[in-house]
Order: C-alpha cells, then structure tokens, then sequence
C-alpha cells in the first residue's frame, strides 16, 4: 500500500470514529434532555427512527451522490452535515427542533457509512473492513465518555453536544483539505463506471435477495440483543440493575474488541469463513443465555453474543464485490444499509411490544430464531453466487 493510500486509509478511519460519536450519545444525554426541554421519556424513540429513516434514503442514493459529487466530496459533504445538525442539537429549545435536526444527521450519516464502505471493500484487504468498524466502535465509546465529562464538571448537556459537534468540524475541515488525495485515476474510473442500480435492480442480482435478508436478520439480532440484553439479564436472571448494565456494556466492548481481534483473524480465514465463525459464537451466546444456571452465565452469553456479532457486518461488507460485482458493489451497500437500518430500528421494538405480553424470557430464543433464519440465508446466497461464478 502506497502512501497515499495510506494517508486516505487513515482518514477513512478517523471518519468512521466520527460517524461512531453521535450514534450512542443521545441515549446517554437523553434523561438530561427531557427535563430541560420538558420533552417526552418516549422522545428518544421517535427521534431515533427518524435518524435511521432518513439514513436509509441517503443509503439507497449513495451511488448517484457519488457519481455526482465523488467519495472523498460526499464524504466531506456528509460529516460536515451531521457535524451542523450536532450543533443545531446544542441550540435546541424545544422537542420539535431536535425533530428537525435528526434529518440531516441521518442523511449525513447513511451516505458516509455507504460511500466509505464500498471504497474499503474494492480497494484494501479484509482486515481493514474489520479494523473499520472497530473504528466506528471507538466513536461510540468516546461519545458518552465526552458527555460524562462535561456532566460532571457542572456543564449541560448542550455543552457535550456542542464537543461532540466542534470534533466532527474539524474532521469535515480535514477531508474538505485533503479533497485531492481522492483524485486518483482508478477511484475517478470507479465512481463513473459504477452502476446506479435501484432496489428493484439490485434484488434482482443473483443471491441478493437472500444476502440483504441476512444482513437484516443479523442487524436485527445485534440490535434487540444491545437494547434488551441487560433487561433480561436483570429481570429474568434476578441480578441487579448494576450489574446488568455492566453485561450490556461489555456487549458493545465484545464487538468492539472482537472486530479487532477479527482484523488479524482475517488474514487467514476468507470472509464467508469469519461470517459462520461468527453466526457460530453469536448461536452459542444465546445457548449460554438460556441455561439457568445462575446469572453469571447468561451475562457471559451476553458478552459471547458481542464477540460473534463482531465479524458479521464487515465481512458481508467485504464480500459485497465479490457477490454482486465491482461495478454494482455500491449500489448494492446502498441498498445494505437500508435493510441493516430497518432491521435494527423495528425488530427491538417488535421483540419489546411481543415481552410486553409474553415476558423477556423469550429473548434469547427469539434472537436464536433470528440467527438460525440467517445463517440459512447466508448459506443460499453463497451456494447461488458460487453456482455462477461456475457457470460464468
């Protein structure tokens, strides 16, 4: 690897921490909030899917934003969008705003996610897709810790808001000043020549049916496990709020470290091999959670959860290419990104209303359910991909 590419890499990940750092600050802001802006306990909610709503619009038009404005412009384009919306956040004086200010932090964020994944699936190894997202991990760890500093020396919650949003304009200020690096021949070849398939275009690619499913059922899994893992553990294994906050903590540090730990792994194991091994650890987290045994087994399930959601998502990514064909690959991330987003903003909250009446015992069976559907998926689309690369 050059040292262009390397410099471009770098900031690929410092984009991806930046993407990271607003994703998991509004839950640990959110009692603060709703005091100060007399804002509903449910708010948080809606501002949420409003989020993911809008990142899916900007997901599914990533290719032609691409086409139009390039990676590296997009890029700048988008972090510094989210970066005004975080400000807007630290201004507001009613619920309403924060509404409105959650568009174009969803828009920002859904193309940066889109764009930056295509160009790290076509141009550098596996363990760098994995490194990646273990980038985006580090973003939502420092985030709250931002927040919790400014709490503590007497500040509000705007002031963590307005850290958080002054970082992501230094990073924007960054990619605006190094526009030039992403005007290499072979990235300027690759934006014209990709294809901007719709939906419809894209579902019709051989295997994709059965591979943007997978990616639904494993966001959906990550997604119920992260909001519910800890209510479980509390209220079905009897333990104190404490400590399973501490569980569901280690969760997201399971997939943090473990994408770590998954980058080396990647050098020797191909993607499909890193996707079973983890479907492998996440099945086995959820066998760990039903045993009752004690509450310590279940949280250590919890954790192994983590460790088996950590290679997942960035191996699927990877394999994008390869599956759908450069010329397609981000139409067909696009189109990922969308499924990722409407699996993990509904299936939470389906699993929550369906425990409402049955109770949260069910949890770890209605993940396991989940994870068996996509393991089954994964291993359609592979056996059809692989059958036309034959055929071909």
């Amino acid at each position: 690897m050059n040292v262009v590419s390397t410099a471009l890499l770098t900031l690929i990940y410092l984009s991806f921490i930046s993407l990271g750092l607003p994703d998991s600050v509004l839950g640990s802001a959110w009692p603060a909030m709703t005091v100060s802006l007399n804002a509903p306990l449910w708010g948080a909610g809606l501002i949420q899917m409003l989020i993911s709503f809008c990142t899916i619009i900007s997901s599914l038009n990533s290719a032609r934003l691409i086409r139009k404005f390039g990676t590296g412009g997009l890029t700048a384009i988008s972090v510094a969008t989210t970066a005004l919306a975080l400000l807007g956040f630290s201004l507001a004086k009613n619920y309403a705003f924060l509404l409105l200010m959650a568009v174009p932090l969803g828009l920002g964020a859904g193309a940066v996610d889109a764009g930056l994944n295509n160009y790290v699936a076509l141009h550098c190894e596996a363990k760098h897709m994995s490194w990646l997202h273990c980038f985006w991990g580090v973003g939502t760890i420092i985030g709250p810790m931002i927040l919790s500093a400014v709490l503590r020396v007497g500040e509000s919650w705007r002031m963590g808001y307005r850290a958080v949003g002054l970082m992501q304009c230094a990073v924007s200020a960054l990619l605006f000043a190094t526009l030039g690096m992403w005007k290499r021949s072979d990235i300027q070849q690759e934006e014209r020549e990709a294809k901007t398939l719709g939906v419809l275009d894209v579902l019709r690619l051989p295997g994709a049916k059965a591979g943007m499913m997978t990616f639904f059922g494993y966001c959906a899994v990550e997604s119920t496990l992260g909001l519910w893992g800890a209510t479980y553990i509390s209220q079905v294994r009897g333990v104190s709020e404490a400590t399973a906050a501490s569980f569901g903590a280690m969760f997201y540090i399971g997939i943090t470290v473990g994408r770590a730990a998954s980058g080396f792994m990647a050098m020797k194991l191909l993607p499909k091999q890193m996707v079973r091994l983890g479907q492998a650890l996440l099945a086995l987290g959820c066998v760990l959670m039903m045993i009752p045994a004690g509450s310590t087994l279940s949280g250590i399930g919890l954790v192994v959860c983590g460790l088996g959601c950590a290679p997942i998502y960035p191996n699927i990514i990877q394999d994008t290419p390869v599956n759908y064909g450069a010329e397609n690959s981000q139409a067909a991330i696009g189109v990922q990104m969308a499924f990722a987003y409407v699996g993990s903003t509904f299936l939470p909250s389906i699993f929550g209303a369906l425990a409402g009446v049955g109770g949260y015992e069910w949890m770890p069976y209605f993940a396991m359910g989940i994870c068996a559907m996509m393991a089954v998926l994964f291993n359609i689309q592979k056996k059809i991909v692989e059958t036309k690369v034959k055929t071909d």
